[in-house]
């Protein structure tokens, strides 16, 4: 069952979509990305939960009509859950849509279930050599196309086609886009009643697994996935083991509706795109 809208918040009109039933899940992209980007994570994660996915201002369907960009990111989300009656989420958020789910997390903890941040630092705060390892990461792709920084080096060539098609919808991009994260350090994440997973894939240039690796070990109760041969978009580049990973942190957290997790090993499990 799919329901979409358009929410008319302070300044923004956001575009939302729900697939499935029982506990949310929440689907926050990043800056290439839309709703549409989670396509090869809908069936998996709607078995047994209600998945929501929704457009930043300024992405997709959703409209930034004050230009505040990344400023008003946290707030579009709280008044996107108010309005979906969702008391408590998972979160689960991809580079810049990681942002927002941290500045959630840090505003209204008691109503996080679970937390993943994929193939991001963003609203962390950076220093000493997790700073000195991104600022070399950025001086290194500063003139790297979209699709040079987002996929790995052996992604399929259709993906990245289609990776373009979907960022096309955009009116922002990583150049455009207004506003920025309120970064806290690492270790204030930590502590809040909710598992946090860091999930990255090894090959991830725009946010290096060393960095990603020193910025987790300071967040107390978390833990690290690591995905082989996928770059900055492992849910896109190795989506059965991203979806796996993600069904296991809801368990963790006992969020998970009747049917029961969808994992890649269970009875029946078909893989997006064809037989497993």
């Amino acid at each position: 069952m799919m329901e979409s809208g358009v929410l008319a918040t302070t300044g923004a009109e956001i575009y939302w979509q729900t697939h499935g039933e029982g506990p949310a899940v929440v689907l926050a992209h990043g800056i290439g990305g839309n709703h549409a980007i989670w396509y090869r994570q809908l069936d998996a994660l709607s078995r047994s939960n209600r998945v929501i996915t929704f457009d930043h201002r300024g992405f997709g369907l959703s409209r930034d009509l004050d230009g505040r960009g990344r400023d008003a990111f946290v707030d579009d989300l709280t008044a996107l859950l108010d309005h979906l009656g969702v008391e408590k989420a998972a979160l689960v958020g991809q580079s810049m849509g990681a942002g927002t789910c941290i500045g959630f997390a840090h505003r209204a903890p008691e109503r996080v279930a679970a937390l993943a941040v994929c193939d991001s630092l963003h609203g962390i705060a950076e220093t000493g050599e997790v700073k000195a390892i991104m600022d070399a990461a950025r001086a290194k792709t500063a003139a790297l196309s979209q699709i040079e920084r987002v996929l790995g080096a052996n992604a399929l060539r259709e993906l990245a086609a289609l990776y373009s098609q979907i960022a096309s919808f955009n009116a922002a991009d990583r150049h455009s886009l207004t506003g920025s994260f309120d970064a806290r350090p690492a270790a204030e994440l930590g502590g809040r009643g909710f598992p946090i997973l860091f999930l990255s894939g090894v090959e991830d240039i725009i946010f290096p697994i060393e960095a990603v690796r020193l910025a987790q070990a300071e967040v107390a109760g978390s833990f690290l996935v690591e995905v082989n041969d996928a770059g900055h978009s492992a849910f896109l580049e190795a989506p059965t083991q991203f979806n796996d990973t993600i069904l296991s942190l809801l368990q963790m957290a006992d969020h998970v509706g009747k049917a029961g997790p969808a994992h890649s090993n269970a009875a029946g499990y078909v893989a997006v795109g064809g037989a497993a």
